[in-house]
């Protein structure tokens, strides 16, 4: 074989690769997904999923938001005193009320949380505190900060919160 033929075919080759490359590069590419669809995806949200549902509000988490939610893992749903969570269950009203109070307008990452209150969706004060690189929210702890989705930002917390009684 002559050098420039090698050469040629080695170019050929490079150039095979680059675009399988690319190629591979565009299909990993995800799209956004928003919060109720980030939620469904999050093994430890499946109870958090189950009542998004039974409260009617997978729509309003596929909705354009932003919205921040401070979703309670799974633990913190176990950790409820026994036979909460089939009561509530029995109550669209009451889940959809609870889980409003874990919401709150436009998306605030982690970052930029400050030791102040903030307004949930329900109009109800939520004490949110930073301290390094620790968030908490009323008397929960974030065990994982900013889940991004498409339309806002998920905070996964250890403990159920308690709205006030109205």
């Amino acid at each position: 074989m002559s050098y420039s033929f090698t050469l040629r075919l080695a170019r050929r080759a490079a150039l095979a690769c680059a675009v399988i490359a690319l190629v591979s590069a565009c299909a990993t590419v995800q799209k956004p997904v928003s919060l109720a669809e980030t939620i469904a995806n999050t093994p430890e949200l499946s109870t958090l999923n189950g009542l998004v549902k039974t409260a009617g509000l997978t729509e309003t988490l596929q909705g354009p938001g932003p919205f921040t939610v401070f979703a309670p893992s799974d633990t913190a749903f176990k950790a409820l005193k026994a036979g909460t969570l089939e009561e509530l269950s029995k109550n669209p009203a009451k889940v959809k009320d609870l889980l409003l109070f874990h919401a709150v307008s436009g998306a605030v990452a982690a970052k930029d949380v400050k030791n102040s209150n903030a307004k949930s969706v329900t109009g109800d004060a939520l004490a949110l505190a930073k301290a390094g690189d620790f968030v908490t929210i009323e008397n929960a702890f974030v065990v994982k900060a900013d889940v991004m989705a498409s339309n806002g930002i998920i905070h996964i917390i250890d403990t159920v919160l308690t709205p006030p009684i109205k």
